[in-house]
């Protein structure tokens, strides 16, 4: 690992959900232990192993995804959710024990603007919120790669209503 340190400053950990994974603090530990920055990617249904990994200061930033409005959240994500937990993880951060971001992947067929207003007003107060628009060339499903990705305009005009929520509030 000696060698591959000059050529990079950290370590992004993602999956699936990476949270879930039995080895994952042992993982970062080692990947710590080398003198690497640790990025977590995070769903946010893990908030007891979220809040160890801050405790503990085994990870530098964490990208938390919101897929959906709460009342709807299940529906938006594809699965059954627990939305306490998703809670927990959301508090968890706004605390700003680390930094970190909240994000969502806006998919024309799931959100409406309504939603991602729903989804924003959710977090507000967050550090940061970034909007992705969907595209269609990385999807697990297939019947997703069918689907137009919003036009720019309609998230950058989403962008303008929620920002005042968020201290950096952006279209990616």
């Amino acid at each position: 690992m000696g060698e591959r340190k000059r050529l990079i400053d950290g370590v992004v950990v993602c999956g699936g959900e990476p949270a879930i994974s039995k080895g994952l603090i042992s993982l970062i530990k080692k990947i710590k232990k080398e003198g690497f920055l640790v990025k977590l990617d995070t769903n946010g249904s893990e908030p007891k192993i979220l809040e160890e990994l801050i405790d503990k200061k085994l990870i530098d930033y964490v990208a938390m995804d919101i897929k959906g409005p709460k009342e709807k959240y299940g529906e938006f994500s594809g699965r059954k959710v627990n939305i306490r937990e998703i809670q927990k993880s959301i508090d968890i951060l706004k605390k700003g024990k680390i930094d970190y971001e909240f994000r969502s992947t806006i998919v024309p067929t799931l959100h409406k603007k309504g939603d991602v207003i729903e989804m924003a007003k959710w977090i507000r107060g967050a550090k940061r919120y970034y909007l992705q628009n969907f595209r269609p060339e990385k999807t697990i499903d297939p019947k997703f790669e069918k689907i137009k990705p919003y036009p720019q305009e309609f998230l950058l005009e989403i962008q303008k209503a929620i920002s005042p929520f968020f201290e950096i509030c952006q279209v990616r």
